[in-house]
């Protein structure tokens, strides 16, 4: 069941990336991790670096799956991201991309 349940979220990532290809981003890397956080998408549009987190529902809406904890977590990845690469003080934003079976929804600077 997890096995599967990571193919879909890799499918649908995949998905949100080909969306964010569309809308003229560079994919810089995907599925970075620390413990204790991750980030699905990491992208620039523009000058700007943006941290993206790809929700997946196929009942539900996809937005309400992200919190305070996920939240929290996602910025802690973020500063660990920016350290890493040396980006500290670099433009950023945090993207929030909602995958249902039928429709793709971006919201920009939300997290």
């Amino acid at each position: 069941m997890r096995n599967d349940r990571r193919a879909i979220g890799r499918e649908y990532e995949d998905k949100a990336a080909g969306h964010l290809l569309g809308l003229g981003y560079t994919l810089v890397t995907r599925r970075f991790s620390v413990p204790g956080g991750e980030i699905d998408i990491v992208a620039l549009d523009g000058e700007t670096l943006v941290f993206v987190e790809v929700k997946f529902r196929a009942r539900e809406a996809p937005e309400g799956a992200v919190g305070w904890t996920k939240s929290k977590r996602m910025s802690l990845a973020v500063n660990a991201y920016l350290d890493k690469v040396g980006a500290q003080g670099r433009l950023t934003r945090c993207d929030l991309i909602a995958v249902t079976p039928e429709s793709i929804r971006h919201y920009v600077g939300v997290l």
